[in-house]
């Protein structure tokens, strides 16, 4: 049988483009970015991390300083010009007053909000919840001598997390990061969902945010609204949930890369 050289030749060409073309395939894959709320570390993300990586993504989880709005976003920012590729920009609670502004960066292609706030520009974290009847959770924080608030470990297992077993939200209580009080009233600066679609996951059953929020939010910025019937810990007490409705953000992503 003769074989000629242009056959021979295409037979190289496939086996070279072969890993460049599985390079690219998992390339396509957006790299999650995950950014935590007020009262929480980066360890809020521990059950939802391994779901994430199961399905091929990258995941990296922001600690931030909490020490204002503007230093957390930095902390965001970098991160995200960290990644080579599309980035899906998650935030839980305080994270989303962050991600609506660290996501106007155009690595940046969608926004998971999880029982969060979505501030336009202007709004602060305390306009947002002035219509709405106060949150028990937020009744007594405790102040230290530079305004930085925590939560008692039993307002922590009463309403931070009261859907998760007392031996975990013990540790919650335990690992949380403190957050500058004056937080709250600073204005965001960017409104990263009017121009990027966006997801958000509200908690029926959460007595940190008021839940009447999640459905006024999720119409003005015309994001997809899905409800768990969860505590304001959700990433920790329905994780797969939660992946699944990150995952779905990504895949949204994929197919138009």
């Amino acid at each position: 049988m003769k074989i000629s050289f242009r056959s021979i030749f295409c037979a190289v060409l496939a086996l070279a483009l072969g890993p460049v073309r599985l390079a690219q395939s998992q390339s396509a894959k957006p790299t999650v970015v995950l950014v935590h709320g007020a009262f929480a570390d980066g360890a809020s993300w521990d059950k939802v991390i391994p779901l994430l990586e199961a399905k091929g993504h990258k995941v990296v989880a922001v600690h931030l300083p909490l020490s204002s709005l503007e230093d957390d976003v930095a902390v965001t920012r970098r991160a995200i010009a960290a990644q080579n590729g599309p980035v899906v920009l998650v935030g839980h609670s305080w994270g989303g007053m962050v991600i609506s502004i660290a996501g106007t960066d155009a690595k940046v292609t969608s926004l998971v909000y999880v029982s969060a706030f979505m501030p336009s520009e202007g709004e602060s974290a305390s306009d947002l919840l002035k219509p709405y009847a106060p949150s028990p959770g937020t009744a007594h924080p405790i102040a230290d001598a530079a305004g930085f608030l925590t939560l008692s470990r039993a307002d922590i297992q009463n309403y931070f997390a009261p859907d998760l077993p007392k031996s975990e939200s013990d540790l919650v209580a335990v690992i949380q990061a403190p957050i500058r009080g004056a937080n709250f009233a600073e204005p965001a600066t960017g409104a990263a969902w009017k121009n990027k679609p966006s997801w958000l996951i509200a908690a029926a059953k959460d007595q940190m945010i008021n839940p009447e929020l999640y459905p006024v939010e999720a119409k003005r910025a015309k994001a997809h609204l899905v409800t768990l019937d969860s505590s304001h810990a959700s990433p920790l007490s329905h994780p797969v949930d939660v992946a699944k409705v990150i995952e779905e953000a990504c895949q949204a992503i994929s197919d138009n890369l």
